[in-house]
């Protein structure tokens, strides 16, 4: 298994270990709930130094992006940061990620740590107007510090205003005595905070020096079981779960990352806009349980009738809520808010309601 820069520390701190995206990462350490709850209330480290970078550059950079992604990068300004997914020929999702607008002609994506082949090979493919492309992915680290009292935190290891940075921006500036740190205003718990991308042998000393300053905050190490969580009780979604190669991105709830604009012919672009002029088969939403029970990926949901009208794709006890909550495709008249639907597990039909994301508010 490939290791990130943190490997020997979370062994060292005792985290339960386990292969994810063929690196060994840690799953949990004091426990998911613990961990979750600590980031919600108060200041986690996640290593995500597996997520995978990929610099375009050059006078071709943004005619490529326009190409590949389903966002509009011509309204991206720099120092800022956008949500986008590839889409393939048939209009389902390859990979969703980020894009970074450094400068004119720069910009960097992140994308998720198990399809960096795919979608290193996808952007290969179609570059047709011959971007510079770099696949940076080996030589780039990332610590997620999220909570409610990560600013506070970090703003001690850094001379950056923090407050300078919007949600979805970012700069790039010294941190913990480590210069050209790129600090993002992103995260993916909807607890606040930000994410650290640095060159790997600065890595444990930017780790001490978090968990040296956060100690007042009752810093803790948080594992991917906790991202989980914490991502689900926001309603964001998870590829390979949530999105995949046959859902589009209408049929998530992803239009407002869609953009159908003159200036851009991006690949899967005709069969979306057939989509959306005929109107989707299927649609994403989030749903509660009302009675007792865990909704897991795979699961039928149901209506009352106890016919088929979709299936669980992520589902979980929320630990802030202490109810079953999840996400599912199901038939688009079943997808409203209110909605009385039906979750089968172990043979029963367990009641739920559909609702608006996010379940933290």
């Amino acid at each position: 298994m490939k290791h990130t820069p943190f490997t020997d520390l979370h062994i060292a701190l005792g985290a339960k270990m386990h292969e994810f995206a063929g690196y060994n990462m840690p799953i949990e350490y004091s426990g998911i709930i613990d961990e979750h709850l600590t980031v919600v209330n108060g200041v986690g480290v996640f290593d995500v130094s597996h997520m995978g970078e990929f610099w375009v550059k050059g006078p071709k950079a943004q005619a490529f992006l326009q190409r590949v992604g389903s966002n509009d990068v011509s309204t991206l300004p720099p120092g800022k940061a956008q949500y986008s997914c590839f889409v393939n020929e048939k209009g389902g999702i390859v990979d969703d990620f980020i894009v970074y607008h450094f400068e004119p002609e720069k910009y960097l994506l992140v994308v998720n740590a198990a399809n960096i082949e795919k979608d290193w090979n996808w952007c290969v493919q179609h570059n047709t107007m011959g971007a510079e492309l770099e696949n940076a992915s080996g030589w780039m680290a990332q610590l997620a510090v999220q909570g409610p009292k990560a600013k506070e935190l970090l703003q001690k290891l850094t001379p950056v205003d923090l407050d300078a940075i919007p949600y979805y921006a970012f700069t790039t500036g010294p941190f913990a005595n480590v210069e050209h740190v790129i600090i993002s205003n992103t995260g993916y718990t909807g607890a606040g905070g930000f994410e650290l991308y640095f060159y790997p042998e600065h890595g444990h000393r930017i780790w001490n020096a978090l968990f040296e300053k956060g100690a007042e905050y009752g810093i803790r190490p948080i594992g991917l079981g906790a991202r989980d969580t914490l991502r689900l009780e926001m309603g964001f979604c998870l590829y390979g779960n949530d999105l995949d190669e046959t859902t589009s991105p209408l049929q998530a709830g992803l239009g407002w990352i869609t953009k159908f604009s003159e200036n851009k012919s991006f690949i899967g672009r005709e069969m979306l806009e057939k989509e959306k002029a005929e109107g989707i088969s299927r649609k994403l939403c989030c749903f509660e349980l009302l009675e007792r029970g865990i909704p897991r990926p795979g699961y039928e949901i149901v209506n009352a009738n106890g016919e088929e009208i979709g299936h669980v794709t992520s589902g979980t006890i929320s630990p802030v809520l202490k109810t079953g909550i999840g996400m599912g495709y199901v038939k688009p008249e079943y997808a409203r808010a209110g909605t009385e639907i039906y979750i089968r597990i172990r043979g029963k039909n367990l009641k739920a309601q559909v609702v608006k994301p996010p379940f933290r508010k």
